[in-house]
């Protein structure tokens, strides 16, 4: 389908610029300014996989009288809290950040998660006030963390070299289950050693600390050269351009001349909001928002069913002590971490739809044939674990992938509004699944439910991979600029299609 994007009407007085930033950008090689971006903005991912594994081990010492003396139902609506704020803040955020700046938002999004979760450790009580103090503050930290995504996922997206962009975002994203293996370990010698009081809330403190760490590298990040053309702040896109260069030259390379023939004529407007993103999705890229909203809910529904009720089959159906089921999350973790870490680097060799597709339906296949074990009453707790570590290794790589799709096939004047509102999107979708799950799994007394439950998880990503098949875009080695048009662009090059 050819893709034809209308430029909404510009802005008072405001010519026309010509730009080689896209193609500066897209010709460097990595050097120690792009580690260093990775390790600053990388981290959100990280702190998510935190929060959502601390929550879940702290939930339960939270129910003691020694601590907050919440009931099963009061806690449980912790995870609840926390994602809707992820959903109002990648929201309201991704707004911000296409308006205002990537590197003015990775830095207050930031800000807002750290003080969400320093307010959570300094909840006090075990009265109603307590609860409710409770909840804002894992409101606020949930809205920072999803504002990460959207301004994060634009900046890395817009600062990287094409021909890194797909290992960098599949990686990036993969480091969630990072996060999951050092909240598991935390937890487990915070509350095994220490006084209940006291160890909760230190666990809330965990992700302050590595925020912290990494906000004196966020600030001194330039703001992204091509937002900033886009914008018309062609002064400023150039000194950032420019700052940019000169830490790869630091480095010992040597840069090469780039073609006049790779500018981009930009002539810069207002500011887009979401009904410009619905025009875009829904009249000029609809094909697009399909395949993006696809990924996005399937990936989302899978993991969130399984994530979230893991302890549960695991205790239900293979008697595993309660007090033992965060052990064999570390072995989950590290299958979902390794996946995207190993072969992430392939979405760039071999191709974005060839891997997209292929991990979406290897993964469904072997959910499909452990589910047939586990309904034949072949496994065990052990091998369960590691079919399901097999299983999301090439899911997590796909998931990944959702993200990746989602930040790079949308115009940069929407982008960031586009993950957000694919971010929410899944998020509402995924909450079905551990609702879902945990109706078959019951009291583990039924394990044909779970079976039919897991083929229907098997069914759910092959559709995923089915789409990415006709519907994919071939965006690996392409410039941002080629694989989606900006809204803004004078129309002297070859529309993208797809």
């Amino acid at each position: 389908m050819a893709q034809s994007l209308g430029s909404p009407a510009p802005a008072p007085d405001s010519g026309t610029i010509r730009s080689l930033i896209p193609a500066r950008i897209d010709r460097l090689s990595w050097s120690p300014f792009h580690t260093r971006m990775i390790l600053a903005l990388g981290t959100a991912w990280v702190l998510d996989g935190l929060e959502i594994t601390i929550a879940s081990a702290i939930g339960p010492v939270l129910t003691e009288k020694e601590t907050l003396s919440m009931s099963s139902a009061e806690v449980g609506a912790i995870a609840t809290v926390y994602l809707i704020g992820e959903v109002f803040g990648a929201l309201f955020f991704g707004r911000l950040s296409d308006k205002l700046g990537r590197k003015n938002l990775f830095v207050v999004t930031l800000g807002v998660y750290l003080a969400g979760n320093a307010l959570t450790a300094l909840t006090w009580g075990n009265d109603i006030a307590a609860i409710i103090f409770l909840y804002l503050t894992r409101f606020v930290a949930g809205a920072g963390i999803g504002g990460e995504y959207a301004a994060i996922n634009s900046a890395i997206d817009e600062m990287m070299p094409a021909k890194y962009r797909g290992r960098v975002d599949i990686g990036v994203n993969g480091t969630y289950w990072g996060g999951a293996i050092l909240g598991t370990l935390g937890t487990f010698v915070l509350l095994n050693h220490m006084d209940l009081s006291l160890g909760w809330r230190l666990g809330f403190l965990i992700g302050p600390v590595i925020g912290a760490c990494i906000w004196s590298l966020r600030k001194h990040l330039p703001e992204s050269p091509r937002w900033l053309i886009m914008h018309g702040r062609e002064a400023e896109a150039e000194e950032n351009i420019q700052q940019i260069e000169r830490a790869v030259e630091s480095s010992g390379q040597t840069l090469a001349p780039v073609d006049d023939a790779k500018a981009i004529d930009i002539r810069p407007t207002e500011s887009h909001g979401y009904l410009s993103l619905i025009r875009v999705l829904f009249r000029e890229l609809p094909q697009r928002s399909i395949l993006g909203a696809t990924l996005m809910i399937t990936q989302s529904f899978l993991y969130n069913a399984i994530f979230f009720t893991y302890t549960l089959v695991l205790t239900k159906f293979y008697g595993v002590d309660e007090k033992n089921a965060p052990i064999y999350l570390i072995a989950f973790a590290a299958g979902n971490l390794i996946g995207p870490l190993t072969i992430g680097h392939l979405f760039d060799v071999i191709g974005r739809r060839k891997m997209i597709a292929g991990t979406y339906l290897l993964s469904g296949v072997l959910l499909a044939i452990t589910a047939v074990l586990f309904d034949a009453g072949a496994l065990n707790a052990i091998t369960q674990t590691v079919a399901w570590c097999v299983i999301f290794f090439f899911a997590s790589a796909g998931a990944s992938s959702a993200y990746l799709t989602v930040s790079e096939i949308f115009p940069l004047e929407i982008r960031a509004q586009a993950i957000a509102v694919f971010f929410a999107i899944a998020q509402c979708f995924g909450a079905i699944g551990p609702i879902f799950y945990g109706w078959l799994i019951g009291e583990g007394e039924d394990p044909g439910k779970l079976f039919i439950g897991y083929l229907i998880g098997a069914v759910v990503m092959a559709i995923g991979g089915v789409v990415e098949i006709f519907l994919g875009v071939d965006a690996e080695g392409k410039s941002l600029e080629d694989v989606a048009t900006p809204l803004s662009a004078v129309a002297t090059r070859p529309r993208a299609t797809g």
